[in-house]
C-alpha cells in the first residue's frame, strides 16, 4: 500500500515532526553535551520518515533505531539524575560496568549516521535515485558492522526505495521549500552526530 502525503496543507513532512533535530540543545560550555531527552525525541521522530518510504523493508531499519533509543531510555529512566546529557548518561553506565545503554548509541549512532548521509547524498546530488545513495551510505557506516545475516534485511530496504520523484512529493508540495528544510534538519543532525562520534570514540566511553 502506498503511503500517503505526509504534510500539513502547505507544510512539509518536518513539520509533522514532534521534536526536531534543530531543537536538540548542545552545551558548549560542558564540551558540547547534549540533552538527552531532546535527542531521543528527535531520534523517534526521525523514524517516521520510513513510514514515508512506503515499504514494510525498512521495518528492521526503523525497528533498530527505535530498539536503541528504549535501551537508552531505560537508562535514563532508571537513573535521571545522571542521565540529563547523552555523555553523563554514558560515563554513569560505564561507571556501573554495564554498558547496554552506551552500546545503544553507538548502534543509535550508527543507524542516524546511514540514514543522515543516504539523504544528504540524495538531496546534494538530483540525478541519484534513493536506492543508490542507500547503499553508498550503508556501505560506509552500517555494512562494516553488520553480520552476513543482516546485511541482506538491510539489502532488501534499499532494493525498495521508492523513485526519488515519488519521494519528494509525498514530503511537501513545494520541492524548494522541502529541500531547504530537509538541508537544515540534516546539518542539525550531522552536527550532533559529529559530537557523539568523537565522544564515542573517547577512551571514557569505552568498556
Amino acid at each position: 500500500m502506498a503511503a500517503p502525503n505526509a504534510y500539513p496543507p502547505g507544510g512539509t513532512f518536518l513539520d509533522t515532526l514532534k521534536k526536531s533535530y534543530v531543537d536538540v540543545p548542545i552545551n558548549a560550555e560542558k564540551d558540547n553535551a547534549i540533552g538527552t531527552t531532546e535527542f531521543l525525541e528527535a531520534s523517534e521522530s526521525l523514524t517516521t520518515l520510513f513510514d514515508v518510504l512506503g515499504s514494510v523493508a525498512f521495518n528492521p531499519v526503523k525497528n533498530d533505531i527505535l530498539g536503541n533509543v528504549k535501551k537508552i531510555r531505560d537508562r535514563q529512566l532508571a537513573a535521571p539524575a545522571e542521565s540529563g546529557t547523552l555523555q553523563e548518561l554514558v560515563l554513569a553506565e560505564l561507571a556501573t560496568k554495564k554498558h547496554v545503554a552506551t552500546e545503544g548509541l553507538v548502534w543509535l549512532v550508527r543507524g542516524l549516521d546511514f540514514t543522515s548521509q543516504a539523504l544528504t547524498l540524495n538531496i546534494s546530488t538530483s540525478s541519484e535515485e534513493l536506492s543508490a545513495s542507500f547503499r553508498t551510505a550503508y556501505a560506509s557506516t552500517l555494512k562494516p558492522h553488520h553480520s552476513f545475516m543482516v546485511k541482506p534485511i538491510f539489502s532488501a530496504a534499499m532494493s525498495a526505495c521508492p523513485y526519488r520523484k515519488d519521494f519528494y512529493i509525498k514530503l511537501g508540495e513545494d520541492e524548494g521549500k522541502v529541500m531547504g528544510e530537509m538541508k537544515i534538519w540534516l546539518g542539525a543532525l550531522e552536527k550532533l552526530l559529529g559530537v557523539l562520534k568523537a565522544f564515542l570514540e573517547t577512551k571514557e566511553a569505552k568498556w
